[in-house]
C-alpha cells in the first residue's frame, strides 16, 4: 500500500466528510464483511454522488482506489487532487490497457479497488450489460469481489443506507476466463448487488 497516497486520501476524506455527512448522512450495513487486503469493491451506480457513499461506507480505515472517467481527471486541480488520493482515469471509448495495468498494480499491492460494474450511471428502470473488468481482474489475480448496494434515492439530511455484501471469489475453468465466463460472472455480480437491496 502507498502510505503517501493514503495520507492524501485521508486528508481529502477529513475535508469532505463533515460536509457530506451533514447533507447526506451515510449508514452502512455489513462492514464486518470487509476483509483485510486486496478486494474489488463493486457498487451499483445511479448518481454522481455514489463514489462518496461508497467511500464513506467503508470509512477511513479502508481507503478505496478508484477508476474515474478520464474527463474528470483532466479537470485542473481536482484531477490532480484525486490522482494523489488514488483515483485514476479510464478512457471508456477504448480498451484502456493503461487503466487495467494500474488496477492490477493496486490490487497486487494489497489495495481495495472500487469499480462500478455497469460502467456508467444507470437510471431506475434502465438495463445495461455489466462490464467484465471486475470479473477479469478477480479471476486473474485471485482477488475477492465485494458487491455493494447504494439506493438510487437519497434524501437530503436523512441517512442513506449502503449495504456491503459478503466477499466471494468467482472461478473460471482455465487459467484465463473466456468472454462468456466473464459475462456470466458480471451478470451474477449484478444479481448479488440487486439482492442486497432488501437489506437497505
Amino acid at each position: 500500500m502507498n502510505s503517501r497516497m493514503d495520507r492524501a486520501y485521508r486528508l481529502l476524506y477529513a475535508v469532505i466528510f463533515p460536509f457530506f455527512q451533514l447533507f447526506h448522512p451515510v449508514r452502512a450495513i455489513g462492514r464486518e464483511h470487509i476483509p483485510e487486503g486486496a478486494a474489488i469493491i463493486c457498487p451499483n451506480h445511479t448518481t454522481a454522488s455514489d463514489p462518496f457513499f461508497a467511500v464513506f461506507a467503508f470509512q477511513r480505515k479502508y481507503p478505496l482506489r478508484a477508476m474515474a472517467k478520464i474527463e474528470i481527471m483532466r479537470v485542473p486541480i481536482i484531477g490532480w487532487l484525486l490522482g494523489r488520493a488514488g483515483v485514476f482515469g479510464v478512457d471508456r471509448s477504448t480498451a484502456d490497457v493503461n487503466a487495467v495495468k494500474k488496477s492490477m498494480r493496486f490490487l497486487k499491492g494489497g489495495d481495495k479497488l472500487m469499480m462500478f460494474p455497469e460502467g456508467t450511471r444507470v437510471g431506475e428502470g434502465e438495463n445495461v450489460n455489466a462490464k467484465a473488468g471486475a470479473a477479469m481482474l478477480s479471476t486473474r489475480l485471485n482477488v475477492p469481489i465485494i458487491p455493494v448496494y447504494i439506493p438510487a434515492k437519497k434524501r437530503w439530511f436523512r441517512p442513506t443506507t449502503v449495504v456491503i455484501g459478503q466477499p466471494y471469489q468467482p472461478q473460471v475453468a482455465g487459467k484465463r476466463g473466456t468472454p462468456e465466463e466473464y459475462h456470466a460472472i458480471a451478470e451474477d455480480l449484478m444479481e448479488r448487488i440487486r439482492h442486497l437491496e432488501g437489506q437497505a
